[in-house]
């Protein structure tokens, strides 16, 4: 499970927005991320890794990272642990 904001001085880290996702592999998807092959998310390049999870399974990533995303309360907590707020 990652959250990534971009790097400061951009504008999604300005409008405070995060991606929140999971994958397998880690190190690939935050460099996919930052060569910017994804198109929903490189007008916000460079990011920024912030905090990350390791879940045993597929199921409890996904449902962890689904509380995160339309659970705010839970989205906070990590951004407090993270020092963003």
């Amino acid at each position: 499970l990652i959250i990534l904001p971009s790097s400061p001085g951009s504008s999604s880290r300005s409008n405070g927005q995060f991606y929140v996702g999971s994958t397998a592999d880690l190190k690939k998807r935050f460099c996919q991320h930052n060569s910017g092959s994804n198109l929903s998310n490189k007008a916000h390049t460079p990011w920024d890794l912030v905090y990350s999870e390791a879940h045993t399974t597929k199921t409890a990533a996904t449902e962890r990272e689904r509380k995160l995303k339309y659970h705010g309360r839970g989205l906070v907590e990590i951004k407090q642990r993270a020092g963003l707020c």
